[in-house]
């Protein structure tokens, strides 16, 4: 347990804080409190062209050093951006990183 996870609401911010305690007591071990810090998390938003041709640009990257930092191909950024695809899995979560943390959170 690093850091404390924003939670999504009083109800699981007051679950998650009886959960870090109970952990901190002894009483609850670290997987089941990587559970509790699983369900406090966030979700992880959608990424449409406009929002991902607007992060590219606001971090000043073309679409081959963007694809670099995603360890993607070229061709997928710019069908991200036209609208062809949408990124999913992995890709979506190192977006979502980027957006909210900065290239340095993932290079």
């Amino acid at each position: 347990m690093t850091t404390k996870p924003k939670a999504r609401s009083r109800i699981f911010e007051a679950v998650y804080e009886t959960a870090s305690d109970l952990h901190r007591l002894g009483f609850i071990d670290k997987r089941t409190m990587q559970k509790y810090d699983m369900l406090c998390m966030e979700p992880v938003p959608e990424y449409d062209a406009d929002r991902i041709r607007a992060l590219r640009k606001n971090l000043h990257l073309s679409q081959t050093v963007l694809a670099a930092v995603l360890n993607t191909s070229v061709s997928t950024v710019r069908k991200w951006e036209v609208g062809d695809k949408k990124p999913s899995g992995p890709s979506s979560k190192l977006l979502c990183l980027i957006e909210r943390k900065g290239l340095e959170a993932v290079c």
